[in-house]
Formats: structure tokens, C-alpha cells, sequence
């Protein structure tokens, strides 16, 4: 279970590093397509999708704070609702089946890391 839990801490923090770099560093064909979005928004959502990635692997991988992976992991819930509501109220169903399915999977790894199989943290030598 803990090899399936880090698995999925790094496919999410891989697609949300990926997400925020494209919405940090837009091709300008992209950046065309996101006109709707104001530009310190877009940059604001980068910023947090990249630490968001951060948040789900560093803290496990150094043992340092480690319940902040559960806390990252909430945090990708709450932008993965919005996100949903989002894509359904524009009709995007796709995009809306993408965002749901992230946050089925960030919702079972902050539930599994804050109360089933914690990482636990280093201790002082």
C-alpha cells in the first residue's frame, strides 16, 4: 500500500508540476486560448500548482513535516472542486472528467497519509 500511495503522490505532483509550468510558461498559441483568465490569476494557479507538487512529494522524501503531504493533498482537493465546477459550468466534460478523477485521487491520498499509513517522521540522532 505504501509503494501504491507514492506512486500516486508522484503522478499527481507530476501533473500538477506540469499544469503550473504551462500556466507559468504558456506557448503563445496557449496563451491565445487562456486570454479569459486574468494574467496574475493565471500566474497565482502556477505558483500554487507547483508547490502543490512540491508539497506532495518533498516533505514525504525528506521526512521533514511529513503530515504537510496530507495538507498538500487537501489543498489539491479544494482546487480540483473548483476546477470541476468550472469545466461543467462551460461544458467541458472532459476536462471536468480529468479534474474529477485528480481529485478522487488527491482526496484518497490525504485520507490514506493523514490517518492509514502516515509517513513518519525522521528522527533527531
Amino acid at each position: 500500500m505504501n509503494i501504491m500511495l507514492w506512486v500516486l503522490q508522484v503522478l499527481l505532483a507530476l501533473a500538477f508540476l506540469a499544469h503550473g509550468l504551462l500556466f507559468l510558461f504558456p506557448p503563445a498559441e496557449m496563451l491565445e486560448l487562456m486570454k479569459f483568465i486574468p494574467t496574475a490569476f493565471r500566474i497565482f494557479l502556477g505558483v500554487a500548482e507547483v508547490l502543490a507538487a512540491v508539497g506532495l512529494t518533498l516533505p514525504g522524501i525528506t521526512r521533514i513535516l511529513p503530515s504537510l503531504v496530507s495538507w498538500a493533498a487537501a489543498g489539491v482537493m479544494i482546487v480540483m472542486i473548483s476546477a470541476t465546477i468550472f469545466h461543467i459550468a462551460r461544458g467541458e466534460i472532459s476536462s471536468a472528467i480529468t479534474t474529477a478523477i485528480l481529485l478522487m485521487v488527491a482526496t484518497f491520498v490525504a485520507y490514506m497519509r493523514w490517518k492509514v499509513m502516515p509517513i513518519v517522521p525522521r528522527t533527531a540522532a
